[in-house]
């Protein structure tokens, strides 16, 4: 047997030595062990007890197999092979051996359990992450190995996996999909469960740009952070994950009746600062409430000068990051901010709602915007652009109607061209000669700052078919921003599912912008596009 291994990895060696150009230096030396080794072991449903082994690794040139079932010889395989073997029901240890040309490797020993009667005691795990993605994993009993099927066709393969594996999917489109994993044995019998999965387009929160100097900051990656002592006290009704969305770390909290922020061994002086921030993102919640609680002078909870306020947002977005930009000054109750040392975050339903917390801050609005808006990253393909550096724009009659009450300017913030509003009450714009045909668009985009709205509303107007407006066919909707965050870019985009009223969206001949305080707020906006 040993000379046979020989040869074959002097085979293997003069052909990979065969295939350079005389110029190339091959120096064994320097390959590394592989990593990485496992085996898929799928089995055949028939009580035959045939099994398939299809190994894998990283930097090999071959595998060496032992079945773990006492036969002495070992098998090899190619990389991207698979080999079969007969076993009769048991569990066994299968041992895989990757191999280099130099002679290192590495060698992983995994349990293949074959069984000829129903797999039990089926458990599943479905977790849900950024970018439409789903993580699924499994343990059984009796079970040889599993298939899942993510729900996303009729017709799809199913992918196997092994226990112990984690396999992911990414899905085309947000939706409730039905996920069925199947545990597999020798035999006829499978057990299977199915769970129902929500996906959403969750990505990372928008990155602040609030000058640091006049920010306190208890949770975010854009600033140094102060202490807080626990981000769920002992008794919240919350469940706490730490969680990173594209490598941005984020808090989630799951099945959230309410939760206990606290920083009791230093707490926060408020005082020189306007507004508390946080970003909230969620895609079930009806309801969302935020309480903050001085604890006076003497730092203690109950001590006799406590004061509070909580503020509640009824029928926040959902499926969108929403920015909180909270006026300190609403919070009425909290008539001292000097020794802020409790946040609470309440959702509803109560107990049924998962809710995604980050960019949690004070700050003092004497700030400038000197940051330009997010740049899109969608295809191209897939947008009908107004106003966007990144895309070629439509034609647009106007971004400042005469019936407007708003100053528009032409400006540039670090070399990027954005529509200032000043003293903005309303504007319109419009696109007459080509009213733009947004029927297979699913979104309306657009990126706006403030640094005083207290509200802000979107209107988009279709003229119908016959294009003007006041022919008879006309529809429109209006979409409001209650406390929208300020000094910070704030991405909207919203589903056109959301613009009820818009039943049709082939000529859409009007866009209008408008504010709160009226005539009294300054707008910037960029990035304004329908997306598909």
């Amino acid at each position: 047997m040993k000379k046979i291994k020989i040869i074959l990895s002097l085979f293997i060696l003069t052909s990979f030595i065969g295939c350079t150009s005389d110029d190339e230096n091959v120096n064994l030396d320097n390959l590394v062990a592989p990593s990485n080794i496992s085996a898929l072991m799928t089995i055949e449903q028939d009580n035959s007890g045939k099994v398939t082994i299809t190994p894998r690794g990283e930097g090999v040139t071959q595998f060496e197999i032992n079945f773990g079932d006492g036969t002495t010889e070992n098998a090899f395989v190619s990389p991207g092979g698979s080999i079969q073997n007969i076993y009769d029901e048991g569990t066994y240890q299968v041992k895989i051996i990757g191999l280099t040309l130099n002679g290192k490797k590495t060698e992983v020993t995994q349990p293949l359990t074959v069984s000829f009667l129903a797999p039990t005691d089926l458990e599943v795990t479905i977790t849900t992450g950024a970018n439409l993605t789903a993580n699924v994993s499994a343990k059984a009993k009796l079970e040889t190995y599993f298939q899942v099927y993510f729900g996303e066709s009729a017709t799809e393969t199913p992918v196997d996996f092994m226990e112990g594996e984690t396999v992911s999917h990414t899905y085309s489109s947000v939706g409730t999909y039905q996920v069925k994993v199947v545990a597999l044995s020798g035999g006829i019998a499978t057990t299977e469960q199915t769970q129902t999965v929500v996906i959403t387009n969750l990505t990372a929160a928008p990155t602040p740009t609030v000058p640091a100097s006049s920010v306190i900051s208890m949770f975010s990656n854009a600033y140094t952070n102060v202490a807080v002592d626990t981000w769920r006290t002992n008794w919240s009704s919350a469940t706490l994950d730490e969680v990173s969305i594209n490598g941005n770390a984020t808090k989630k909290y799951s099945a959230l009746n309410f939760v206990g922020v606290e920083a009791t061994t230093t707490p926060i002086n408020a005082s020189n600062m306007t507004h508390f921030h946080t970003d909230v993102w969620s895609s079930d919640f009806t309801q969302f409430k935020i309480k903050l609680v001085d604890f006076g002078a003497n730092g203690s909870f109950g001590g006799g000068d406590d004061v509070e306020h909580e503020i509640t947002f009824n029928a926040p977005a959902k499926d969108t990051w929403v920015s909180l930009d909270i006026p300190l000054s609403d919070f009425t109750g909290l008539t001292t901010k000097a020794h802020i040392a409790q946040l609470i975050y309440v959702g509803a339903p109560s107990g049924n709602t998962t809710v995604y917390i980050d960019n949690v801050y004070f700050y003092n609005q004497n700030a400038t915007l000197s940051t330009p808006a997010p740049t899109p990253t969608l295809p191209a393909a897939n947008v009908i652009s107004m106003f966007s550096d990144v895309y070629t724009n439509v034609n647009v009659n106007t971004w400042r109607t005469p019936w407007s009450n708003a100053t528009l300017q032409e400006i540039s913030i670090a070399g990027n061209p954005v529509k200032k509003y000043s003293a903005l009450d309303f504007v319109g714009i419009e696109t007459t000669s080509n009213p733009i045909n947004a029927s297979s668009m699913t979104h309306f985009h657009t990126d706006v700052w403030s640094s005083d709205f207290t509200t802000f509303r979107v209107k988009l107007v279709d003229f119908g078919a016959n294009g003007a407006f006041g022919g008879g066919d006309d529809v429109e909707h209006e979409i409001v921003l209650t406390s929208p965050a300020q000094n910070t870019w704030v991405s909207l985009d919203i589903p056109l599912s959301q613009f009820t009223g818009l039943t049709t969206k082939s000529h859409i001949g009007q866009l209008i912008y408008s504010a709160l305080p009226t005539g009294n707020n300054t707008v910037y906006i960029d990035n304004v596009y329908f997306h598909n």
